[in-house]
């Protein structure tokens, strides 16, 4: 679906070209007459100072590291490129959405979690599913015995969604689903939901993940062969844009891609090349690309390099814009405006002295806010061991509150523009992403380079690397390799009872005795013909289906048995 083939090689050419080639003389001064004299009088050891895309980082940056063309690459805040953010008054506007990661259980339990976030001043919901859900099996299968609401909610039916959402107002909430494989389905049952309460379509809002081509990538939880997926997404956007126009039909992940060990450089590359992808997919669907493009929105990780992390998300929104207006030919602000929800890393959690994770997620939060973020997650300092427990969330909701209300730092629009090395950082993160475009442009596109696995081997290779330096002791962990502690002190974590999957498996059974058969066979039969007719879209079926309360399973089986299955290919 390339429509303009060495566009990505010619913006690299570009961007290189914009770089500085060298220092200038009064910088050769100082490090000769000053920085030298200091470090051998001190006995200072040279320290490798990398970031985790392998950047090696200067001492000193001035106004000589700053590209030709820095004042129109920078623009105003809520003015292309968007550099500088997407919105003219960023948060002394509006705060970002605080969106705590809810979901574990029993619908019950996920419903008493939302509604104590949102008594606590959470201003918008997210919800996690659990295993059984994220691979569409019904939680009366053998497979899913063990996992019921483990690491997050599980729904069978339309029945757990009534639960998990009663005595919440859809109209008065967005709703972010962390769901992708199935995610048309929940999808479905989200919008069923809104018109039992009376609302119509066109006035609910929130976002589902849905962006399959990371789960090949990193995550790893599909049900059909990536065509199919892509197939059904396709009909999802077309859906929506016509009938559900607030819904973000597409969160497009980076955040499973950084999980799996990749470097800000890779999250970022990978992630808008996906985002590219799923661009060309709804432009050949014959969707305007002003129409349907601000839909597409993002999620990504902030992990521990504070200012990798800002110059990451600066040139993310940067990258985004210049594409959106020269390759894919949008007009429209909105069409060009990355807007992004992130979350603090996972991976940078430690189960040893697991009170400083506390700290670790308040800078991760920190640096999404500079970054410019749309909306927050933090982790809870717990959750290297299990889900969070109530005690955990809301020490994490209430370091955001701090960042918000008690730092200053959403005073002013953009308080580190300007700073050589922030700026330096961002068009050396923008030109390294430039040059993974270009070289998956060369094989063909995303879809090609991650079927035959070169995106999973960068990933792979890039992970082995970073747990070799902190096993070397190259790269600090704070108590897991340095200033580790000789016992550690038990905390009190979430636990799921055994009692969650017999509630749910009883919930099903009861849905299934009540349900109208001939009702469910028939929607899952025009469902079938649907998905057998690719120029049929699929998603009106699938609401037909979840309202009769076919299974999840139910629903994903006409879907295994029209398109098979998929096995990826060897990685290492």
């Amino acid at each position: 679906m390339e429509d303009g083939k060495g566009f990505w090689h010619s913006k690299l050419n570009e961007v290189q070209k914009r770089m500085p080639s060298s220092e200038n003389e009064d910088i050769e001064r100082w490090r000769k007459q000053t920085l030298e004299p200091w470090e051998k009088s001190t006995n200072c050891e040279p320290v490798e100072h990398v970031n985790s895309s392998s950047i090696e980082i200067k001492e000193l940056y001035t106004e000589s590291d700053l590209p030709h063309g820095q004042k129109e690459l920078l623009g105003y805040p809520g003015e292309y490129p968007f550099t500088r953010g997407v919105y003219p008054n960023m948060y002394r506007g509006k705060p970002w959405t605080m969106r705590m990661f809810s979901g574990f259980g029993t619908p019950e339990d996920t419903n008493a979690r939302l509604k104590y976030l949102i008594s606590h001043g959470e201003t918008g919901l997210s919800i996690a599913f659990d295993m059984p859900t994220l691979y569409a099996y019904d939680c009366d299968n053998k497979r899913s015995d063990g996992e019921i609401g483990k690491c997050g909610v599980n729904v069978s039916s339309l029945k757990d969604m009534e639960v998990i959402f009663d005595g919440i107002d859809l109209s008065k909430v967005t709703t972010s689903m962390t769901i992708n494989a199935p995610a048309a389905v929940l999808t479905a049952m989200y919008f069923a939901i809104a018109k039992k309460q009376g609302l119509s379509l066109a006035s609910i809002g929130g976002t589902v993940q849905a962006d399959i081509l990371k789960e090949y990538i990193a995550q790893k939880e599909w049900i059909y062969p990536p065509e199919a997926h892509i197939r059904i997404i396709r009909d999802m956007m077309v859906y929506c844009t016509e009938n559900v126009p607030k819904w973000n039909y597409i969160s497009i992940s980076g955040y499973h891609i950084r999980e799996a060990g990749s470097s800000a450089v890779q999250e970022l590359a990978f992630t808008l090349a996906d985002g590219f992808y799923y661009v060309e997919m709804g432009k050949a669907a014959g969707l305007d690309v002003d129409k349907f493009a601000p839909r597409l929105s993002f999620f990504f990780n902030s992990s521990i390099n504070f200012f990798e992390e800002i110059a990451k998300m600066r040139a993310a929104r940067r990258i985004w814009a210049t594409a959106l207006k020269e390759k894919y030919g949008a007009r429209s602000k909105r069409a060009m405006m990355l807007r992004f929800h992130t979350q603090t890393s996972g991976y940078t959690l430690t189960w040893q002295q697991p009170h400083i994770n506390i700290i670790r997620t308040a800078f991760e939060g920190l640096a999404a806010v500079l970054g410019g973020t749309q909306s927050l997650h933090t982790n809870s300092y717990d959750e290297a061991m299990a889900l969070p427990s109530e005690e955990a969330v809301k020490v994490a909701l209430r370091t955001q509150q701090i960042i918000a209300e008690e730092t200053g730092v959403t005073d002013t629009v953009d308080p580190l523009a300007g700073s050589y090395y922030v700026e330096w950082l961002t068009n050396k993160i923008e030109e390294e992403a430039y040059r993974y475009f270009d070289k998956i442009e060369s094989m063909g596109g995303i879809l090609e380079a991650v079927k035959n696995g070169y995106i999973q081997r960068e990933i792979a290779s890039t992970s082995y690397r970073r747990q070799k330096r902190i096993e070397e002791g190259r790269e600090v962990m704070v108590g897991a390799n340095k200033y580790v502690e000789a016992e550690e002190k038990p905390i009190s974590i979430l636990r799921i009872p055994r009692e969650a999957q017999e509630i749910q498996i009883k919930r099903l059974r009861d849905v299934k005795a009540t349900r109208d058969r001939d009702r469910v066979e028939g929607a899952l039969g025009r469902l079938r013909k649907a998905m057998e007719n690719p120029d049929e879209n699929v998603m009106p079926y699938l609401i037909e289906a979840v309202e009769a309360y076919a299974t999840l399973e139910e629903i994903s089986n006409v879907g295994r048995e029209v398109y098979g299955g998929w096995k990826e290919p060897i990685i290492i």
